[in-house]
Order: structure tokens, then sequence, then C-alpha cells
């Protein structure tokens, strides 16, 4: 989907949460249901941020939606799901800079990307996005379980861990992550209380 960069007007912005909605479903929905379940819920979770992240409520739903394709085999060449997915993105698709960026970058992708030696190559192709929304979606996703339950970002992080054992460079990319993922999901509530929710 070939749309105008950040800043989208608001019907664009819904139509494109639409459209990552129908991708996502189309990518993961059969090939990796369990990974859909979680989507679902980060996407969820993305709306309920709405009211905080304002014109950009649209923007941030499609990343919920879209964060986690690079989990796909046909899609998976590096091993880094954030890159693979906005690869995709970039690449097949052709969708907005921004909504790659989030993708790329989501959830500190960068301390995963450093351990598996693709940091540069992710900073190079992807530019960091706007720090507000990086937080944004770090809470959707680091908030919900992977079946799709919203859970403290403790026990998210626990889960990792739990799932790939101590001495998997995913539970050692949380683990060096895990002050931002914190400071991001206290962000992202401090901005919901502010807004009054």
């Amino acid at each position: 989907m070939n749309v105008p960069p950040y800043r989208l007007s608001l019907d664009l912005m819904d139509t494109l949460a639409a459209w990552a909605q129908g991708l996502a479903r189309t990518l993961l929905a059969d090939a990796l249901p369990r990974r859909w379940a979680h989507v679902q819920g980060v996407a969820a979770r993305a709306r309920g941020l709405a009211p905080a992240v304002g014109a950009d409520a649209g923007l941030l739903e499609a990343a919920a939606w879209l964060h986690d394709i690079g989990y796909l085999p046909d899609l998976a060449a590096t091993g880094l799901h954030g890159l693979d997915g906005a690869r995709y993105l970039r690449d097949v698709e052709h969708a907005d800079p921004m909504l790659c960026r989030l993708v790329a970058h989501h959830s500190c992708a960068v301390i995963e990307a450093e351990e598996r030696g693709l940091a540069v190559v992710l900073r190079r192709e992807f530019d960091l996005p706007p720090q507000s929304l990086a937080d944004a979606l770090t809470c959707c996703d680091m908030t919900t379980s992977p079946d799709g339950e919203h859970v403290h970002v403790d026990r998210r992080l626990a889960e990792i861990h739990d799932r790939y054992g101590s001495g998997h460079l995913v539970s050692r990319s949380i683990r060096r992550a895990t002050p931002m993922i914190l400071q991001a999901v206290g962000q992202a509530c401090q901005c919901l209380v502010a807004d009054g929710e």
C-alpha cells in the first residue's frame, strides 16, 4: 500500500490500519496462529492508546498489526524479525516509510541487532522512528502475552526468558533492553494518564 509519509489524514490512517490488519491476517493467521493471537492483542492495546497518540493512532495500530510478520519463515532472511518484516513491507508492499521504521525498530530491536551483528545494517536501512511512537509500540508489544492477553510488563519479560532460556540470544537481548523497555512502558502509561485515561 503506497501511502503518503508520516502524519497522514485520519481517513488514510484508518485505511492504513485496516490494510495492515488484512495483511497480518493473510500472513499469520494460518501459518503462525499463536503469533496471530499476539498481534491481535497488540493491536487492541494500540487502539487503547489512540487518545494519547492522537493523529498517529492509525499508524501505531498498523505497526502493531505488522510488527511480527518477520517471524514468517518465508520472510525470515536474517533472523532479526523486525528487520525482515520491515524489508518485506518496504520492498514488496511499498508501505509507508514510517510504518517500516516502526516495525524495524520495535521493542528495542537494535539490542538484538547488536547481538546478531546486524546493528549497522538495521540503522543503515531504517532510521529510528520518533521516540514517542516507538515507546507506544514497545508498550503495546511488551504488555501483551503470546496468546494476546494484556499482562504486566514484568510477566511478559519473564515469559520471554522462560520461552527462550537464559543463554539464548533473545534472552540476552531482552535482559540488556529491559531498562529501555520499562522506560518505554512507563512513558506510554504517563501519556495515558496525562490524556485522562
